[in-house]
């Protein structure tokens, strides 16, 4: 009799932790003369209302995955955007400070995002060298994604064999990506608000699975 071999599903291999990036829902517009809230140099803006209606979707979408942890950075709106999960699933979200959104230095708390839509010079040099560190007063790229590494290892030695959903940032899940897939620095920066990518750790080797999966918000 002739066997069949047929396509394979991806399951994680042995001790694996298979996480899900989920980056924060739509937050609060900046606006020219006002500085978000500050929290230990990052702006914390909360969700604006269309990313509580993401978080919700968020919420619905992965509720009946099997997920064994949450978890959220020392800013809220990952906070916000990780509570309806949280509630479906019964879990207690846990900070990892390590995944706080890049530091923008002087242009932290909304006045990246003007200068950005304005083309400031030393916005289109940070982008041409991938390099935040162009920014005024702003983290490396290098010491970025030093922390970023460090902060996913740690949560992936906590969840062998789990699934775990991570709220994060933009500028978190283009370098988890970047690091995992061995690519240029911004290669993976523009997840959209909502979206889901999915990286896969074992040991200290990162896999990338899913990029800025987008589905349940439509």
């Amino acid at each position: 009799m002739t066997r069949d071999y047929h396509q394979t599903v991806y399951t994680p291999p042995k001790g694996a932790a298979d996480l899900l990036l989920i980056r924060h829902g739509q937050s609060e517009p900046a606006r020219p003369g006002h500085s978000f809230p500050m929290v230990d140099g990052h702006g914390d803006p909360a969700l604006h209302p269309n990313g509580e209606a993401q978080a919700i979707a968020v919420g619905e979408f992965l509720k009946t995955d099997p997920i064994d942890a949450i978890y959220v950075t020392t800013l809220r709106r990952t906070h916000q955007t990780a509570a309806p999960l949280a509630a479906h699933l019964g879990l207690v979200p846990i900070i990892e400070a390590d995944l706080r959104e890049v530091c923008l230095g002087d242009w932290d708390g909304g006045l990246y995002r003007i200068k950005a839509a304005e083309n400031d010079p030393r916005f289109a040099l940070a982008i041409e060298r991938q390099e935040w560190g162009e920014i005024p007063g702003a983290e490396t790229t290098a010491i970025v994604h030093d922390r970023v590494r460090a902060g996913l290892l740690r949560i992936a030695a906590r969840h062998a064999d789990q699934r775990v959903a991570v709220v994060v940032h933009g500028g978190v899940i283009g370098a988890a990506l970047a690091i995992a897939s061995g690519s240029e620095p911004f290669a993976f920066n523009g997840a959209a608000n909502g979206s889901i990518s999915r990286i896969v750790i074992l040991g200290d080797k990162m896999s990338v699975k899913g990029f800025n999966d987008s589905s349940h918000l439509t």
